[in-house]
């Protein structure tokens, strides 16, 4: 499928300007889409409009002209924008946890043939449901799709080459999609495996917190490769008892983005863990103000849906004692290190 016989959409809006909802509106508008990229604040929208960049996340990345910042607070014409076209496509790069909050502030926006990309890592908190599932209780016109896989937000403002996966309900769905969103250094690969796109994202972010710990603590490259390798086959009970296919968990949005996260600090949930292992507190690390790590809260919500269906997730359930429970990074290894010999 190419752009020569895919109909463009009318217009492109990103919901939410942290660094991931800046990096793709920059990527989308330099391939001449028409973008809108859409601030909680007026405050932030007026800044991002004034400045051409976005500092607090990713400074020295220019605004293409074309790119037009709005906000949430107030609106500005993009609401009617997006209402009036004939087909638009809605990423939506907000939160986990702020995911139902903000489907429901766009409602009038979200219309039947309209696509909603959902980009968020994680379950959320209090019913351990998958976003897809909450976008639907608050919004059931668009047309779902996830975006997840090995990204920085860092690596695709700088146009540098990033593989992820586009997963929708059919793959003729999300074929259509990965034409409408790729870029000349950002490839999207087509999936019609939801589950395993949005359980790979969600687990590999507490996996990452407990990799940090061991770079934090001084625990080795021993350590660090026997979390990831156990944490990989945790991760994968949960998802196929969820559904989840085997190759997608060991494909971008599982294995490739599990490596990723685990191996950098480039990984604010790997940062997380590693100042945990330094030995900051949780309240510090969750405090306003702090970079957000999307697996503290996903934690104790993917240990509740791992006992709910008799998944034995020791690695989460000790990520969730640290960060829910101030439980002490020494007890956090003996509980894992003393823990009943069991067969691979």
């Amino acid at each position: 499928m190419t752009a020569e016989n895919t109909p463009e959409p009318v217009n492109y809006t990103v919901v939410g300007a942290g660094a991931w909802g800046t990096a793709l509106a920059v990527m989308l508008s330099r391939m001449g889409r028409d973008v809108a990229l859409i601030a909680r604040s007026e405050k932030k929208a007026q800044s991002l409009q004034s400045l051409r960049e976005n500092k607090e996340v990713l400074p020295s990345i220019r605004f293409p002209e074309s790119l037009q910042t709005h906000s949430l607070e107030r609106d500005s014409g993009w609401r009617d924008s997006v209402q009036q076209a004939p087909h638009a496509v809605i990423i939506l790069a907000t939160p986990t946890q702020a995911t139902r909050q903000a489907v429901r502030n766009l409602q009038q926006q979200l219309h039947k043939g309209h696509d909603l990309v959902i980009t968020a890592k994680g379950l959320e908190r209090e019913t351990q449901k998958r976003l897809t599932d909450v976008v639907r209780e608050e919004a059931s016109e668009p047309n779902l799709a996830v975006l997840s896989g090995p990204s920085f937000a860092h690596d695709v403002a700088h146009g540098l080459p990033t593989a992820v996966t586009l997963a929708a309900p059919t793959l003729d769905a999300a074929d259509r999609l990965c034409t409408l969103i790729q870029g000349q250094h950002f490839r999207p690969y087509a999936s019609d495996d939801l589950t395993g796109v949005q359980l790979g994202g969600a687990l590999k972010n507490v996996l990452a917190i407990a990799a940090g710990v061991v770079e934090g603590k001084g625990l080795g490259e021993s350590a660090k490769a026997a979390l990831i390798t156990r944490g990989f086959a945790e991760l994968s009970r949960l998802a196929i008892s969820q559904g989840a296919r085997s190759e997608t968990l060991a494909g971008l949005s599982g294995l490739g983005d599990l490596v990723l996260t685990c191996s950098t600090a480039g990984s604010r949930n790997f940062r997380f863990g590693y100042e945990l292992g330094k030995g900051k507190k949780t309240a510090h690390l969750l405090a306003s103000g702090q970079p957000l790590a999307e697996g503290a809260k996903t934690a104790a919500a993917a240990l509740a849906l791992g006992k709910a269906n008799g998944i034995d997730m020791p690695i989460t359930e000790t990520v969730a004692q640290v960060v829910e429970h101030d439980m002490s990074i020494d007890d956090a290894i003996d509980a894992l290190m003393t823990r009943p010999l069991t067969r691979e």
